[in-house]
């Protein structure tokens, strides 16, 4: 995938000239400018584009380097940036503000998908990269993986509101089945925590939201580091559920 980045790269430099490329492309993610904005969002079902200055470094651009990272095996998902220029011709701040971005607000993030008119703004924050990456699935409909996370498991999930209160058993049954196929031990607790949730909302169709309130207090209290780390995997599991499960009401 990194090398398709790359060829993608060489090949807009070869095909929009020189002026596309302002500064070293994160691996994984293109650069952007006016010339080539269009032609390139509108080639995939959702494109995530920060919006910049020219250059960007720090916490910040360490966040997005991991986002993109995450994204990678998303063929239908490409990273961009659009680092806009306050000086000289103001290189790109012709899309800034055709996008309401301002450069007090850098980097804002926005996310183009496909089918609909306008793109969705990430308002969270922008030092927290498991934050965008929820952000990310939850407005695209596409599958990333949050920590902990198992796709399998995701699809189970995706199923379980369509699926008759009669059938309910056969998914569990089908569930526990996939679960025996992991052999790590990581994977295995992830399983786990699937299997006990999927079983909570057969008896209380509201468990994930409470469960979320109450892991997110557990998680904001004097736990060790150990225990909130544990926490964590058992909240992106759970927003995981939050997520497809609104997506098939």
């Amino acid at each position: 995938m990194l090398q398709i980045c790359a060829y993608l790269s060489l090949a807009l430099v070869f095909l929009f000239g020189t002026s596309y490329v302002s500064s070293e492309t994160i691996q994984g993610s293109v650069l952007l400018n006016s010339a080539v904005f269009s032609k390139i969002v509108d080639k995939y079902k959702a494109v995530l584009i920060k919006f910049d200055e020219t250059y960007p470094y720090g916490d910040k651009q360490d966040t997005f380097k991991a986002v993109v990272e995450a994204t990678l095996s998303q063929s239908d998902l490409l990273c961009a940036e659009v680092q806009v220029a306050d000086y000289g011709e103001k290189e790109n701040a012709d899309i800034a503000e055709k996008y309401g971005v301002k450069k007090d607000d850098f980097p804002v993030y926005k996310l183009f998908v496909e089918g609909k008119d306008e793109p969705v703004t990430y308002t969270g924050d922008v030092k927290n990269a498991d934050d965008i990456k929820k952000f990310l699935i939850r407005e695209s409909g596409l599958w990333l993986g949050l920590p902990s996370c198992l796709e399998d498991f995701d699809k189970l999930v995706a199923e379980f509101q369509k699926t008759p209160d009669d059938k309910k058993p056969d998914l569990l049954k089908k569930a526990e089945e996939l679960a025996s196929k992991y052999a790590s031990e990581k994977e295995k607790k992830s399983a786990e925590i699937y299997i006990k949730t999927l079983k909570k909302l057969v008896e209380t169709p509201n468990f994930v939201d409470t469960e979320i309130k109450r892991v997110e207090k557990l998680k904001d209290g004097k736990v060790s580091d150990k225990k909130k780390e544990q926490l964590n995997e058992r909240l992106n599991i759970l927003t995981s559920f939050q997520m497809r499960l609104r997506d098939e009401l």
